[in-house]
């Protein structure tokens, strides 16, 4: 019982420790990199035609520059992503897609959750598809922009590292044409699901 009581003392004093509550400034960086599941929605407005991308894991990176303690903008990038595109379940090609996303954060401060810091943010995402293979006279628009919300939270490990864990709602849409005649929207609009690691410098 003693042990158990110096053990669960000792996990206190951690998660209450100086480190944990350690409070971001006006001019600080916070560096991430995150381990994310896409998973689009794959609605489309192609009539006759349900075109799909797959689901994907994938790396990312972000920087966070801190405007005020509670106000900061985040670059979200990541390399090139190839995807499988099917047509009523079969594929038939892929593609790549690049999609930086710059979002505008706020985060809660002076909650008192130990080391728990969450936040909100919203901004614009722009998605470039390159690398088309697509059935001979099928093509989409290569350029998509978009809105973008995120919500998230940051627990402090100490006063520069912290563990990260975020959500982003992306719209990522793009026309789907045969022989330079639209078809119709393939809207991806992806929910993306990350975890990570982060250094504040």
């Amino acid at each position: 019982m003693n042990k158990t009581c110096l053990a669960l003392a000792a996990v206190a004093a951690l998660v209450a420790s100086p480190f944990a509550s350690a409070q971001t400034a006006a001019g600080d960086i916070l560096v991430r990199a995150r381990a994310v599941n896409l998973a689009p929605s794959n609605q489309d407005t192609v009539p006759g035609l349900a075109v799909t991308i797959d689901h994907k894991t994938l790396p990312e990176v972000d920087f966070t520059y801190f405007i005020t303690p509670n106000l900061a903008a985040e670059l979200i990038l990541t390399y090139p992503q190839k995807q499988q595109v099917r047509a009523d379940g079969t594929q038939i090609g892929t593609l790549k897609h690049l999609p930086p996303t710059l979002t505008l954060q706020y985060h809660f401060t002076g909650l008192g959750l130990n080391g728990l810091k969450p936040y909100l943010g919203a901004g614009v995402n722009y998605t470039r598809f390159s690398n088309v293979d697509l059935p001979a006279g099928l093509d989409v628009e290569r350029n998509s922009f978009g809105g973008a919300l995120q919500a998230g939270v940051d627990y402090m490990i100490d006063k520069n590292w912290s563990l990260n864990l975020d959500v982003k709602k992306v719209w990522i849409r793009t026309d789907l044409s045969a022989a330079g005649t639209t078809l119709g929207k393939v809207k991806v609009d992806p929910v993306l699901v990350g975890v990570g690691v982060g250094y504040k410098f």
